[in-house]
């Protein structure tokens, strides 16, 4: 699957600055600080209650950032005003654990719905979008399937297909494979690693999957002590 440029190529697709990030007025994590470059595969884990969630939220200006520098795909999400909030979510795609489908419609309605919603007009270009995303993450003979008809590995490949749908400049990925079995965990991984090698499109993937993070070493960053540690830097 190809990946088209923007303009964030040149600078970190994640730039974190002394930052506190809060939720719902309790803050969770402070002086955070970390960078993640294009092409960049990197793993964020910690005990639960940690702050993982909160992290990732606050990438997608769902959780609040209250201080430092925060730049997230080329747009400054602490000064960030609502009305831009769904423009930095455009160039965001988001993996959830428990897949979050559309459960009334097939899996090319699921995916037509994200396009119609960011945009996109016209039927011969969402189609051909649909289909070649569907091929990339190898589930382009079940575009009229229902969500519920499939295994939930294969409702975890339509939830990364819509994340890929509109060529985001990052992916967050929260516990994209905890309710699947160790094989179905496996074969995720494996096609958000090819994803990630095909489109250099970065990844932060949160995970409680030690056995995974050894199977396929990458950067870690730890959620631990109310900040975030790079393993990297802390060596």
């Amino acid at each position: 699957m190809e990946k088209t440029e923007n303009s964030t190529s040149q600078q970190p697709i994640v730039e974190l600055e002394n930052v506190s990030i809060s939720n719902y007025d309790s803050t969770i994590l402070n002086n955070v600080n970390f960078r993640i470059e294009k092409g960049e595969f990197v793993y964020l884990i910690g005990k639960s209650g940690a702050g993982k969630t909160s992290l990732l939220r606050s990438l997608y200006a769902d959780c609040d950032i209250e201080n430092g520098v925060a730049h997230v795909c080329g747009m400054d999400v602490v000064n960030l005003k609502r009305r831009h909030i769904p423009q930095l979510r455009r160039r965001i795609g988001i993996v959830f654990q428990n897949f979050r489908l559309l459960n009334d419609r097939n899996v090319y309605a699921n995916l037509e719905f994200v396009l119609r919603a960011t945009g996109w007009k016209k039927r011969n270009e969402i189609h051909n979008q649909i289909e070649k995303t569907l091929q990339a993450v190898g589930i382009a003979q079940m575009a009229n399937a229902m969500p519920m008809r499939l295994s939930e590995g294969e409702q975890q490949r339509v939830g990364i297909a819509r994340a890929l749908i509109n060529n985001p400049s990052l992916i967050l990925a929260d516990e994209p494979t905890g309710n699947l079995d160790p094989v179905t965990s496996a074969e995720i991984m494996q096609l958000l690693l090819q994803i990630n090698h095909e489109t250099q499109t970065p990844m932060l993937i949160s995970t409680h999957d030690f056995m995974m993070i050894d199977k396929y070493p990458s950067r870690v960053l730890v959620c631990e002590n109310g900040t975030v540690v790079d393993t990297e830097k802390a060596q």
